[in-house]
């Protein structure tokens, strides 16, 4: 099984999913973690948009084989991806499923004020899910390409909700 996880910046998709991590004795494969290893060093001066999708699609398709290889040992994975729109949920569940393995959708449905306070709060503390510190500008950006999943979506994707 493939668990996804989605919902928007400061939804607790990181902390969710370690803590589903450890009941399910899952690999968690986060796309924050590889983007800054692999990409903050190089990052131009002014990012963009463009910069940034190219290189989370490189990730996300190294995610996923690595995903796929542990299913077929019998390994679960739990891909924190962001996940924030609905093609990018259906791309990934399909290959998933192309494959002949299970996934679940798992929506941490939070309000996003409270989303924008864990967020202040997490660029102050800089604790362990810390990754890079998210402005408001970058938050409010994110909000506008944000798609809560249908019911139909999560109904497709043996979906879980989670209000926290």
């Amino acid at each position: 099984m493939i668990h996804l996880i989605c919902g928007s910046t400061g939804a607790g998709k990181t902390t969710y999913a370690n803590k589903l991590r450890q009941q399910l004795g899952a690999l968690h494969l986060s796309i924050d973690d590889w983007m800054v290893t692999l990409f903050a060093p190089d990052r131009p001066r002014q990012v963009s948009w463009p910069w940034i999708e190219e290189r989370v699609l490189r990730c996300e398709q190294q995610i996923l084989a690595t995903a796929l290889d542990l299913a077929r040992t019998g390994i679960p994975s739990i891909l924190d991806l962001g996940l924030q729109r609905a093609d990018q949920r259906r791309r990934v569940a399909e290959r998933v499923a192309a494959a002949g393995v299970g996934v679940r959708l798992h929506f941490l449905d939070i309000d996003a004020a409270e989303r924008w306070r864990r967020v202040e709060q997490r660029n102050g503390q800089q604790g362990e899910s810390f990754r890079v510190t998210v402005t408001r500008p970058m938050f409010d950006f994110i909000e506008t390409i944000w798609q809560p999943p249908t019911p139909e979506e999560m109904s497709a994707f043996d979906g879980v909700r989670v209000a926290a």
